[in-house]
Parts: C-alpha cells; sequence; structure tokens
C-alpha cells in the first residue's frame, strides 16, 4: 500500500500521526495474514478469512483519507 507515494511522505505521516502508523501497520500485518491464508499457509476458516478482508479494507479506506486529508 503507498507503493506510488514517495516513502519520505509515508515515513513522515507515520512519525506526525500514531493513529495512521497504528493502522499502516495492522493493514501491513492483515495483508500477510490474508495472503497465506489464500496460500493455504496460514490454515484459517472462511469466516475467519473474510473478516481479516473486511477489516483490512476498512483500515485501507480510512487510510487513503488520512492521507488525502495531508495533500
Amino acid at each position: 500500500m503507498f507503493e506510488e507515494q514517495p516513502q519520505p511522505e509515508i515515513e513522515a505521516l507515520m512519525k506526525a500521526d500514531p493513529e495512521f502508523k497504528q493502522l499502516y501497520q495492522r493493514h501491513k500485518l492483515l495483508d500477510k495474514k490474508v495472503t497465506d491464508a489464500e496460500l493455504g499457509v496460514l490454515p484459517i476458516d472462511d469466516v475467519t478469512l473474510n473478516q481479516m478482508k473486511r477489516e483490512k479494507l476498512a483500515a485501507k479506506d480510512r487510510l487513503l483519507r488520512m492521507y488525502d486529508a495531508q495533500h
């Protein structure tokens, strides 16, 4: 996420906004877990996987709104 944006901008935003940093880290963790579950590396039931996907999407939406508010 935010691969298109300059990394110094993202790092500065994480330093300036603890909520952004927490959401960013949570999104990264969920992204890894969802990927692992889809690859079969992380055994997880469909209900939990769908909940993680929804939470990941909600975090992404919030992160994008926070990023856009800074620009």
